[in-house]
């Protein structure tokens, strides 16, 4: 009868929610913060993306019901939702972008692929930090070193960068706070694939290189 209900009462707390500090292991709650923090960059990044590139969104008022899709409930919702982290990332830096707002397709297509890596929306309580593929991180922190990278060198047909980031506005002043952002998300990324028992890799890309997908 005592292991019966010692065997109901297990399987009862490891049906409890991931947010429930009492089961989780130190690095279940390390990951666990950290995609916390990384959607909060990232949506401070979209943010100052906006600021930064109004041409992408001229309307406020549109701008701001994109970023509360984006943000409201931590899913992103509404148009192009439908599609992976992976396919946003490419359409945000396509040479002839479809989607005539560039910033809402990479906000999107960066949350995703923390939800993704992370497995936020999937069905199951993060009970210990194994539970999140190693190769899924390390194929986060490849597209989300690409997106870094292609910040700062893509540029449309005029030469001008698909994204102003850190170029010098009219008074000549560089805000260099889109590097601190990218810098922390890759941190934590990197810390977690440390956690998993792995090695985060340097690349070296072309414009060739492709997004890869997080979910195979």
């Amino acid at each position: 009868m005592h292991r019966r209900i010692s065997h109901i009462l297990l399987a009862f707390l490891f049906l409890l929610p991931a947010g429930c500090s009492v089961l989780q292991p130190t690095g279940a709650r390390i990951m666990a913060y950290h995609a916390r923090e990384c959607l909060i960059s990232i949506k401070t990044l979209t943010q100052r993306l906006y600021a930064k590139n109004p041409r992408h969104e001229p309307d406020p008022v549109q701008r701001q019901k994109k970023l509360d899709r984006l943000f409201a409930d931590d899913k992103p919702t509404g148009e192009l939702s439908d599609q992976t982290s992976h396919e946003l990332l490419t359409r945000a830096f396509a040479a002839n972008a479809v989607y005539p707002d560039r910033v809402y397709p990479l906000g999107m297509g960066l949350v995703k692929s923390i939800r993704e890596a992370y497995g936020l929306d999937e069905q199951y309580a993060l009970v210990t930090g194994m539970q999140i593929p190693l190769e899924r991180l390390e194929r986060l922190h490849h597209n989300i070193s690409q997106v870094n990278w292609r910040l700062k060198t893509y540029r449309d047909q005029t030469g001008e960068l698909l994204f102003q980031t850190n170029a010098a506005g009219e008074n000549g002043y560089i805000n260099m706070g889109y590097e601190v952002l990218m810098t922390e998300i890759l941190t934590r990324i990197k810390d977690d694939i440390h956690l998993r028992g792995g090695l985060a890799e340097k690349y070296a890309f072309t414009m060739s290189t492709l997004f890869l997908s997080i979910l195979l």
